[in-house]
């Protein structure tokens, strides 16, 4: 992946909340992380549909897309993606992915299907990730926290990096098990609707919390802000 700190930004990706899958801002976003990586149209997404939610998989620009119906739309499984209700249907989450290179012969690149699945994606293109960080957050003693205006993600970004830009984490969990089989250390900041899953063998293992400051993000998922109270 290139740096394309020199590209123009669309903004903020959280801005494209509650929209549509066919929306134009939507759709221009695509635009600009299609022609990051060569291509000059986004490409079909890898539509994964269930009665209460649809995903769309943009494999190629490392991103998948979560959408909840509304209006009493029930969409059904097998559905492509010209076949979907798109006026019933709001973006919810974003997850955003940092998938490091693995031949199909690297042992790494074996494993649980949840693994192959997210081998399956390319590491986001735009980089770096900035994000707008919430203001006003206040910590467990009801104290605002003081801290940067924005969130710079590049793909080498630790645990470390991260928690000094957001503070301490609200809600963290996994890391436990064998280094070979359990999931990632994760952090979420509800107040600022993100969580982060991270990978590599830092991430991994009794030990993984201890080593977890070293660990290099891996899934990035963005939701609507929880307010404070």
């Amino acid at each position: 992946m290139t740096d394309s700190s020199s590209s123009k930004s669309p903004g903020d990706i959280r801005s494209l909340f509650g929209l549509p899958p066919h929306s134009e801002n939507l759709t221009r976003y695509l635009t600009f992380l299609a022609n990051l990586v060569s291509t000059p149209v986004p490409p079909t997404p890898e539509v994964k549909a269930y009665s209460d939610a649809v995903y769309l998989n943009y494999y190629p620009l490392g991103l998948s897309l979560l959408f909840s119906p509304h209006s009493g739309y029930k969409p059904k499984s097998g559905l492509k993606f010209g076949d979907l209700n798109k006026e019933k249907l709001a973006l919810d989450s974003i997850d955003i992915y940092n998938i490091p290179m693995h031949s199909s012969s690297d042992p790494r690149s074996k494993g649980t299907s949840s693994r192959i699945a997210e081998l399956a994606f390319s590491t986001f293109p735009l980089s770096p990730l900035v994000l707008d960080v919430a203001k006003g957050v206040t910590d467990k003693d009801n104290k605002v926290l003081v801290r940067p205006s924005q969130l710079e993600l590049k793909p080498g970004a630790t645990g470390r990096e991260i928690v000094q830009c957001l503070g301490e984490p609200e809600r963290k969990g996994g890391g436990a098990g064998p280094s070979s089989g359990s999931i990632g250390i994760w952090c979420e900041w509800s107040k600022d609707g993100i969580m982060v899953e991270f990978g590599g063998d830092e991430a991994k293992g009794p030990q993984a919390w201890e080593r977890g400051k070293d660990a290099v993000w891996k899934v990035i998922t963005l939701f609507p802000p929880k307010s404070q109270g």
